[in-house]
């Protein structure tokens, strides 16, 4: 007769009368302590701290970078309309002295020739620009109200007048970063960076 111990089933030993098994304890989670706690919220608001201003500087800049974009592609739409009408469209500041730029602007085909804006008469329009963007003015014309039209040609004209040549620049301004659009004889408008670009005069930024 084999033995159990060769090729039959094992079958565990009984316990013995009154033995007990202890279950393996399980592990403890340490959790964290205040005090812990408290410091790395104390590290969190330092690094913060150090990352905001340039947090800032990289929100303002992208914030100045939508401005210039948007007046800009106004500008051009202006004298697309100007071109494909084959009379003078205007670009005007909302502001009702016709001196704020960031107050918004917009683009209005006086199609009666009368000056006043109609609502028929308003190509598109944008409000106002984000809060700490100016925009200074140096033009042919240095008083307000400011405005840019063009004429039928195509070419940046004074208001009433298609014949007489004008042009100048738009200085935008937010933080420490400056873009400008200038607009040449020919009423072709480019953006240009003073830090990087050469020929990119213009106002100064406000104090």
């Amino acid at each position: 007769m084999r033995s159990a111990a060769y090729g039959g089933a094992h079958t565990a030993a009984p316990s013995a009368p009154g033995v007990r098994h202890r279950r393996p304890a399980r592990a403890r989670t340490r959790g964290v302590s205040l005090v812990e706690l408290c410091v790395v919220l104390a590290l969190g608001a330092i690094l913060l701290g150090i990352a905001a201003p340039d947090l800032r500087a990289l929100v303002q800049a992208q914030q100045l970078k939508a401005a210039t974009g948007d007046l800009f592609a106004a500008i051009d739409l202006a004298r697309a309309q100007a071109l494909t009408h084959g009379r003078q469209v205007k670009l005007v500041p909302l502001d009702p002295a016709g001196a704020d730029w960031a107050r918004g602007w917009r683009v209005v085909d006086d199609r009666d020739g009368d000056g006043n804006v109609e609502t028929g008469e308003i190509v598109a329009e944008h409000g106002p620009l984000a809060p700490g963007v100016a925009v200074g003015v140096a033009f042919t014309n240095a008083a307000p109200p400011y405005y840019i039209a063009y004429n039928g040609a195509g070419r940046s004209c004074a208001d009433g007048n298609s014949a007489a040549a004008r042009w100048g620049t738009l200085s935008l301004f937010h933080g420490t970063g400056i873009r400008r659009i200038k607009i040449n004889m020919l009423g072709r408008a480019r953006v240009c960076d003073p830090a990087r670009d050469a020929g990119c005069d213009g106002t100064a930024a406000p104090p």
